[in-house]
């Protein structure tokens, strides 16, 4: 993590508490964390409390979340890996089955599918300007032994939910909203990971809602939702802190499980930052229209994802779309050199040597269009407008210069 200035408007009110860190080797990383004195005395209290495992905070966490999102269940999870799991194992998906996923995707949504024993099929993106994956693209991916789609909202972007949702209906598909990039993200008033059957959230430290690695479940699926509470913890039929409490004294195994639990600590972070969320991802907002100005239509370079009325994004990531015939290599080499971190989102799955088996089956032309092109530009919430300009000058100048 790189250290730098804050704006006085940036700052948070509680005191920053300084830390010892690594020498920075960015001027501008593309992702930042504050820890402050609020986040040290809620971990302090907790450490305090002698119950580290999953316990009070988490259950805390769980009602805080479902409250946040407008779901009737939300389980709190080790990651976002170990939410998409359950959600697919939650959902009956297994061997024999097909569910179907976007290529331009983190590698996670695969794995996860492969580990129910299910085939992923992959699907392609709307276009430069939507990256999400195109319904239609969905619906003609559609055979016999599909039983699920997973949708990511990509950078935190909505997808075309009525659409997926009326496919998915008249196939009888179980839809598994991967909301990683999209805590605080709505379609319409309806917010994104409540739209399908369940949704899954990642706490990944670069994400909106960061506190190293954690996850949330969020269903209004009575059933679904008890399958993954045990699913989560062994199968068991009552965990350690209900025991604690004297609520019961023994536990039965229902089903072989996993320990995809959440700890306590974890836990307590999320509620501090969880509090944060709307007005650090108002400042990403903000951030990105900064970078809209300046950089969109710069030398060829476009990005993604025009600002629409009709849905509110979460804006995770800063993706522009390189100029046709600008080598990303020495792109990036060039912002590089000027202390400037960039990343891509994502190498398309179906290009990875262990996903090539499944990759012949489907043409994904749009996705491969824009493969080459997608860098990911810092952004995180308390960035200062000096970063802001040192990275919109380095674009600029590299886009000119590597054309």
């Amino acid at each position: 993590m790189a250290t730098r200035s804050v704006e006085p408007s940036l700052r948070t009110t509680a005191r920053t508490v300084a830390a010892p860190r690594d020498e920075p080797a960015w001027s501008v990383p593309l992702s930042d964390v504050l820890v402050d004195e609020e986040i040290e005395d809620a971990v302090a209290q907790t450490l305090r409390s002698g119950w580290w495992s999953s316990g009070p905070r988490v259950a805390e966490l769980e009602h805080e979340f479902a409250r946040f999102s407008g779901a009737r269940h939300a389980l709190a999870v080790a990651n976002g890996t170990a939410a998409l799991h359950l959600a697919l194992l939650a959902s009956g998906c297994g061997a024999q089955d097909e569910v179907l996923v976007p290529s331009l995707n983190f590698v996670a949504a695969a794995n996860t599918i492969v580990h129910t024993g299910a085939t992923p099929v992959f699907c392609d993106i709307c276009g430069g300007d939507d990256l999400n994956v195109s319904p239609e693209d969905l619906e003609a991916a559609i055979g016999p032994r599909t039983r699920a789609v997973v949708v990511m909202h990509y950078g935190g972007h909505p997808c075309r939910m009525d659409a997926i949702l009326e496919l998915a209906a008249e196939h009888e598909l179980a839809v598994i909203e991967d909301a990683a990039h999209g805590p605080g993200a709505r379609w319409g008033e309806q917010m994104c990971g409540t739209i399908g059957d369940v949704g899954c959230f990642s706490f990944f430290s670069n994400k909106n809602l960061p506190i190293g690695e954690g996850g949330m479940v969020v269903t209004d699926d009575d059933a679904l939702a008890e399958r993954a509470r045990l699913l989560r913890s062994h199968g068991m039929t009552t965990l350690t802190w209900d025991r604690h409490r004297g609520h019961a004294s023994s536990y039965e195994v229902v089903m072989a499980g996993f320990n995809y639990r959440l700890d306590e600590l974890r836990a307590t972070i999320a509620l501090v930052q969880l509090g944060r969320l709307e007005r650090q991802n108002a400042e990403r907002a903000r951030i990105v229209d900064l970078y809209r100005a300046a950089l969109d239509g710069t030398n060829g370079l476009s990005m993604p994802f025009a600002p629409r009325t009709d849905v509110t994004s979460a804006h995770h990531l800063a993706v522009v779309l390189l100029p046709e015939g600008c080598e990303r290599a020495r792109f990036r080499g060039s912002l590089m050199e000027r202390g400037i971190q960039t990343s891509v989102h994502y190498p398309p799955i179906h290009r990875f040597r262990a996903y090539r088996e499944f990759a012949t089956r489907r043409v994904l032309p749009r996705t491969e269009a824009v493969a080459e092109r997608l860098v990911t530009l810092p952004l995180f919430p308390h960035m200062s407008s000096d970063q802001v300009w040192a990275v919109t000058d380095a674009v600029a100048s590299a886009t000119e210069s590597v054309t």
